[in-house]
C-alpha cells in the first residue's frame, strides 16, 4: 500500500534532538524548527522538512557540527509533527506528553561509515526494530534531475537487480482511460530483498521530489510492496515495530490496526508518471521485479478491496472501545487474583492456630511439646528443647531396662524358638530337581 512520506531523511534515532538541544524545557517549537504554522497541513509539514534536511543532511556536512545539530532537530520536530497522535500530543501537553522510548530507529545507511553499518545490520538481525531511509544522494539526483529514468511499458514486468542504497527510475505513461479505471504499481522479490517501492511528483524546475514511499514486507516466501489508485480511499499499513511496543503483548494487539491510515495519493491524472524500486539491503544488492497494470480488468478485486478495508476501519474503531473494557477487567482479574492468594493464605493460617488450640487440651508432655511446638516456629527444625532431650533419655533407659528383664525371663524360650527355626529351615530348604524338559 502506498505510504504517503515525503523527505525520507531521518537521523539515527528519533529523539536524538535531545542531545543537541538538552533537556526538553529546551528544546525549539516543532513548528518554529520547520518553520511552519500551528495550522500547517501534512504536505506542508513535510515540504518544509524536506528542504531542511536536504540542506542540512551529514552527506553534505560532513565536517560541520552546526549543520549536523540542525538535521537532527529538524528530525525530531519532524518525527513528532508527523505523526498525528504525537502532534496531538504536543498541541496538548508539550514535550512531556511524547515518550522518548518510543521513536523507532531510523537510518541513513549511506551516510554510515562499514563498522556502524555492520552494527545496524547486527541489530536488525537481533530483532532491534531499524528503519532505514533513503539516500539524500539520491533524493538530491532526482530534484536535480540528474538520474536516468527507463520506460516500463503498462501490464509488462521487469526483473533488475539494483545495488545498496540506489535507485532504478521508470517513468509509466497512462492514457485517460487507464487513469479513470485506475493504477495499480506492485514489486516483489522472490530472494526476499529489502527494498522501497518510491513515488516522486515533477517539480517546477523538471526535477523530481519524493510523493510516496512504501516499505517491502514479508508476504509469505517473498518480500513485496505495492501501490494502489483506484479512484476511491486506499489505506496503507505500517507496522509498529517500536520496542515499547513489542515488550507489552497486550499493547501490540491493540495497537496494530494504528498503523492502518489513508494515502494522501487516491488517483493518478493522465500523463508520465515516475516510481522507484531503491535497494535497502545492508550489505548487498537487491533483486526484484517490478509491474505496472492497469486496473480495468479486476473489477471484482476493487470492490472486494474496499469492502475489506471498511471492515477494517470498522474493526479498529472496535478495538479502541474493547481495550477500554478489557484493561478495566484486566485490573479487576488482578485485584481478584490477589485477594484470592491473600484469603488463601489468611484462611490456612487460621485453621493452623485452630488445630495447634486443640491439641493443646491434653496432660501427656509429649503431646503439649508437639502442640506448643506447631504453634510457635521456631527459627531452626534441628534446635530441641531440654525437655525433648529429657523425655527422650528417660525412654532410653526404660527400654534398657525392659531388655534387660525380658532376656533374664525369656532365655529358655528363645532357644526353643531358635530349634524350631531350624527345623523349618530344613523343611524349606529341600532341594527339588525338576527336568525343565518334560512338560508338566
Amino acid at each position: 500500500m502506498a505510504g504517503s512520506k515525503f523527505g525520507s531523511f531521518k537521523s539515527e534515532k528519533g529523539n536524538s534532538a535531545a542531545a543537541a538541544g538538552g533537556a526538553a524545557a529546551q528544546r525549539r517549537d516543532p513548528y518554529e524548527v520547520l518553520g511552519v504554522g500551528r495550522n500547517a497541513t501534512e504536505q506542508e509539514i513535510k515540504s518544509a522538512f524536506r528542504r531542511m534536511a536536504l540542506k542540512y543532511h551529514p552527506d553534505k556536512n560532513a565536517d560541520d557540527p552546526v549543520a549536523s545539530d540542525k538535521f537532527q532537530e529538524a528530525t525530531f520536530s519532524y518525527n513528532i509533527l508527523s505523526d498525528p497522535d504525537k502532534r496531538r500530543q504536543y498541541d496538548s501537553s508539550g514535550f512531556e506528553a511524547i515518550e522518548a522510548d518510543s521513536h523507532e530507529l531510523e537510518l541513513d545507511l549511506s551516510s554510515l561509515n562499514t563498522v556502524n553499518t555492520v552494527f545496524a545490520a547486527l541489530f536488525s538481525k537481533l530483532g532491534v526494530p531499524i528503519k532505514t531511509t533513503v539516500s539524500a544522494t539520491v533524493l538530491e539526483e532526482a530534484l536535480n534531475g540528474s538520474v536516468e529514468i527507463s520506460h516500463l511499458e503498462l501490464g509488462k514486468f521487469v526483473c533488475r537487480k539494483v545495488e545498496k542504497q540506489s535507485a532504478h527510475f521508470y517513468s509509466v505513461d497512462i492514457t485517460d482511460k487507464e487513469a479513470k479505471m485506475g493504477l495499480a504499481c506492485r514489486v516483489h522479490s522472490t530472494a526476499k530483498s529489502k527494498f522501497k517501492l518510491l513515488y516522486f511528483e515533477p517539480e517546477e524546475n523538471g526535477g523530481l521530489s519524493l510523493a510516496l514511499q512504501e516499505d517491502s514486507a514479508k508476504t509469505g516466501k517473498v518480500t513485496s510492496a505495492g501501490m494502489f489508485f483506484l479512484g476511491f480511499p486506499v489505506y496503507r499499513f505500517e507496522q509498529n515495530n517500536s520496542a515499547a511496543v513489542a515488550k507489552d503483548a497486550d499493547s501490540a494487539f491493540f495497537k496494530r490496526l494504528d498503523g492502518f491510515q489513508p494515502c494522501e495519493v487516491n488517483e493518478l491524472k493522465a500523463g508520465i508518471h515516475v516510481f522507484a524500486v531503491y535497494g535497502d539491503n545492508f550489505f548487498k544488492s537487491a533483486t526484484y521485479t517490478i509491474e505496472v497494470v492497469c486496473a480495468e480488468p479486476f473489477s471484482a478485486e476493487k470492490e472486494k478491496l474496499r469492502s475489506v478495508e471498511a471492515k477494517i476501519l470498522s474493526k479498529r474503531s472496535e478495538l479502541s472501545k474493547f481495550e477500554s473494557e478489557y484493561r478495566e477487567v484486566l485490573a479487576k482479574f488482578t485485584e481478584m487474583t490477589s485477594r484470592y492468594t491473600q484469603e488463601m493464605q489468611t484462611i490456612d493460617e487460621l485453621l493452623k492456630e485452630r488445630n495447634a488450640i486443640h491439641a493443646s487440651y491434653t496432660n501427656n508432655p509429649t503431646q503439649q511439646q508437639s502442640s506448643s511446638s506447631s504453634r510457635v516456629k521456631t527459627s531452626s527444625k534441628e534446635t530441641k528443647s531440654d525437655d525433648d532431650q529429657t523425655v527422650k533419655k528417660e525412654k532410653k533407659l526404660k527400654s534398657k531396662s525392659r531388655e534387660g528383664s525380658r532376656s533374664d525371663d525369656d532365655g529358655p524360650k528363645k532357644e526353643k524358638k531358635a530349634k524350631e527355626r531350624l527345623r523349618r529351615k530344613k523343611w524349606f530348604n529341600i532341594h527339588l530337581k525338576v527336568d525343565k524338559r518334560r512338560p508338566c
